[in-house]
């Protein structure tokens, strides 16, 4: 049961956002037989991350520097966003 990409679109667009869920849902995975092809596109719903690489050490401290020396950047009115720090 593949959908195209235009039914998705269709679909998506003129769904109603404020919609609320039941508390009798069924999770969308629980309906879909095992075995048979993803229903979606894969850029549709991608599948989550496993998990990130943990980062420990001098490691962390340099990363706390560097997103540390772009925040201080960007709140003393500089733009850093093309490598060059410069007035914004």
């Amino acid at each position: 049961m593949a959908v195209a990409d235009d039914e998705l679109a269709g679909l998506a667009m003129s769904a109603d956002p404020d919609t609320v869920v039941g508390d009798d849902a069924v999770c969308f995975w629980d309906l879909v037989p095992p075995g048979d092809p993803p229903p979606f596109p894969g850029w549709y719903m991608p599948a989550p991350a496993a998990g990130g690489r943990l980062v420990r050490g001098w490691r962390r401290r340099l990363v706390f520097v560097i997103i540390a020396a772009f925040i201080l950047i960007n709140m003393a009115g500089l733009c850093s966003t093309y490598g060059w720090v410069e007035l914004a």
